[in-house]
């Protein structure tokens, strides 16, 4: 099997929180992947940021999880959670 991809420094990294979606989900990687109809291997790469998801792949994503795009991807690294954020909207 041929080793993972490494991000180039010419190519922008792809920063992300789906492990943070699975964990709430309660899904392991294999699980994740086997929705997907991809390899249980491609999720921890995506995970690691050692390969970037297609556009396609990336929207099937957000969609399985109900969230828009770029609440899961990012050009930039993501900021740390407030409590805030982690309560329903009826407990604000």
């Amino acid at each position: 099997m041929a080793p993972a991809p490494k991000p180039r420094a010419d190519r922008e990294l792809v920063h992300n929180r789906l492990p943070l979606l699975r964990a709430d989900r309660g899904m392991s990687r294999s699980d994740l992947a086997a929705a997907l109809g991809i390899h249980y291997q491609t999720v921890g790469y995506i995970e690691r940021g050692e390969y970037a998801p297609s556009l396609h792949l990336a929207l099937r994503i957000a969609k399985l999880f109900d969230v828009p795009v770029e609440a899961i991807f990012a050009l930039e690294p993501f900021g740390q959670l407030r409590v805030e954020s982690l309560l329903e909207p009826s407990t604000r």
